[in-house]
């Protein structure tokens, strides 16, 4: 509102400049017509200097033989020639100038009196009228306070997403081709006796196509499409979210069939009554009139409601009863397939060379999302638009994994001699045991290049996707994460600051195998401590245990016996195997970077054998 009002007065004060210009113009021409006194007029008379005298009303326009242009004003009540009669001018020096009466025309007299009172006026009218607009549109703000924030998406026949946008996600394609059904030939259910299913709830991981699932939904069966965030109803005012529920449903019903989609449901769906020092009433009435709506609805409106959230856990038991969100649909993060499908739809437009294998790509992007695809697509493009490429290669799809997994390449972080060393034989602790434990990862590639906060990386990518992990996957997992701590120890006699993420890690992993997992060989199989996210003091406050002292001093004992058990692994790999981790040392200090098969050479002993025969 205060800049609407500056911007308001700035627009006034510009206009009332413009016309005091206007007027100052008028003034100088003005200016250049010479004021005389009549002692001058008759001078000039008698000494023959007047070319031309005219006569406005009051106002004598004097031109004299020089063409220069003089004014003199008279008594509005007495003549010319009464006038210099009167003071003594003879009657043929007057005869000889030629004398022109011109009458003031009605507009132009009522213009002179009135102007000078009416533009002040104009330019107050103006102000105020400014003023009052800026009053009356603070007004309607006020007045739509309560009215919903929806978002209706335009008709558009050439860009509309059906299901046929949405690669993936088979079956929850399936499950809500029901929904298209319902919307194109509701009669046919009701006819049955079957009740219109009033919401859809999916539920995934942020990034795999919930939002436009919704879209295609609403593509597929021809309906408007209602969108709005969770957290657009909530405001600090008590009973505005409540009210902008009830406008939203208003607005859909008008529109039925048609879909709401409310994305991020968990910012007002959250269960009731939580939280330390009482909960958030606007929040709670907020969720209460979304209740009442659903409930409200007729058997016959044709209105869907589709929520989207990745926390399902936290939602009152209210909203996911029957009656209110019918069916329940589960995105999970897309298998090989269904990358590759996903990266065929995003690559569409995408000038790609030959080389550029799809299904590599997906077999190296195992646990990205939908919208990670796209990124990853999307960073090829620029990187190669940077390099003045006409097409996307293989180098810059690779490059872009990178990137998205770890971050850009830190060119200016250049290590020292012995820093290089150090993280040379940090990674080939990795590499090799990656490459000798039966149950590890296979390794793609290692690097001592910097990318985001680490100085050098190992890429271990599993063969296939996979969806249960044995203990032996996690012991072996440990004895990697673990394995450049140990390089470093052994080599040197020390360790460097640069483990410390590795260690955090694997103690992470160990915690979660005896706590949640119950792989533990002397503890009970069962869970120890429970997440209580209705609470909002801090994380620690969060996890309550379920146990006691003595055990939790068994669940530490536990962790630090995997821990050592990973730690002797590594070092008897590494000890068993010195002499291909120091050809891998040793060609990582010269190349910094080793890919797969030039990494499995190496591991065989096949590229030393090339290098001696050449």
């Amino acid at each position: 509102m205060k800049k609407s009002l500056l911007k308001n007065i700035l627009i006034f004060f510009l206009v009332f400049l413009a016309i005091a210009s206007i007027f100052s113009l008028y003034n100088l021409k003005e200016s250049e017509v010479e004021p005389i006194t009549t002692q001058d007029l008759i001078a000039e008379i008698n000494s023959n200097e007047i070319k031309k005298i005219e006569v406005v009303g009051s106002q004598l326009n004097i031109t004299k033989t020089d063409d220069s242009l003089q004014s003199l004003d008279k008594e509005p009540s007495e003549s010319l020639s009464t006038l210099l009669d009167n003071l003594g001018v003879e009657k043929e020096k007057i005869q000889q100038i030629p004398i022109e009466i011109k009458t003031e025309s009605g507009a132009g007299y009522w213009l002179s009196m009135i102007l000078p009172f009416l533009l002040p006026l104009l330019l107050i009218v103006v102000f105020i009228w400014f003023m009052m607009r800026q009053v009356q549109g603070a007004n309607s703000k006020a007045m739509s306070f309560g009215q919903s924030k929806v978002k209706q998406a335009k008709k558009d026949d050439k860009n509309k997403i059906t299901f046929k946008n949405v690669a993936g996600v088979k079956e929850a394609k399936e499950e809500l081709e029901e929904i298209v059904e319902f919307l194109k030939y509701p009669k046919k259910f009701i006819a049955l006796g079957a009740k219109i299913p009033k919401g859809v709830l999916l539920m995934g991981p942020p990034g795999t196509g919930k939002t436009l699932l919704a879209k295609a939904v609403a593509g597929q069966a021809g309906v408007p499409f209602f969108s709005i965030s969770g957290s657009e109803f909530v405001e600090m005012f008590v009973g505005v979210g409540a009210s902008r529920v009830r406008d939203l449903f208003d607005k859909a019903k008008k529109s039925a069939p048609c879909i709401v989609f409310i994305d991020e449901i968990d910012a007002v769906g959250r269960q009731r009554g939580a939280g330390l020092g009482g909960s958030h009433d606007e929040r709670e009435q907020t969720l209460n009139q979304i209740l009442v709506e659903m409930d409200g609805f007729e058997p016959t409106a044709n209105v869907i409601v589709i929520a989207a959230t990745n926390r399902p856990d936290v939602l009152d038991p209210a909203l996911l009863r029957p009656g209110r969100f019918d069916r329940r649909v589960t995105l999970d993060l897309p298998d090989i397939n269904d990358r590759e499908s996903i990266l065929k739809v995003h690559a569409h437009k995408k000038p790609l060379t030959k080389e550029v294998d799809l299904r590599q790509v997906a077999e190296r992007t195992p646990g990205f999302s939908g919208a990670d695809l796209e990124n990853l697509l999307n960073e090829s493009a620029i990187f190669a638009a940077r390099q003045d490429k006409k097409k996307i290669d293989k180098s810059d799809v690779l490059e872009s994994i990178e990137k998205v997994l770890l971050g850009p390449q830190r060119k200016s972080h250049i290590l020292s001699k012995d820093e290089k060393k150090v993280t040379a034989v940090h990674e080939a602790g990795h590499a090799l045991i990656s490459y000798i434990l039966p149950h590890a990862d296979p390794v793609h590639k290692v690097s001592i290049i910097s990318r985001g906060r680490a100085a050098g990386y190992t890429m271990n990518l599993p063969e296939r996707d996979k969806y249960l992990h044995k203990r032996s996957e996690f012991i072996d997992q440990l004895a990697v994460l673990l394995g450049g701590y140990v390089a470093e120890d052994m080599t040197f006699g020390e360790v460097t600051t640069g483990a410390s993420n590795d260690l955090q890690r694997a103690t992470q992993l160990a915690r979660k195998l005896i706590t949640q997992f119950g792989m533990s060989e002397k503890l009970a199989p069962r869970t120890y401590g429970e997440k209580d996210e209705l609470v909002f003091l801090g994380r620690d406050i969060r996890e309550q245990r379920n146990y006691s002292e003595k055990v939790a001093e068994e669940i530490d004992s536990e962790i630090d016996k995997l821990i050592n058990q990973a730690v002797k692994t590594a070092e008897k790999t590494i000890s068993e195997n010195r002499d291909k981790i120091d050809r891998l040392v040793t060609d990582l200090a010269k190349k910094e970077t080793i890919e797969k098969d030039e990494f499995l050479e190496l591991m065989e002993g096949k590229a030393n054998k090339k290098t001696e025969d050449k």
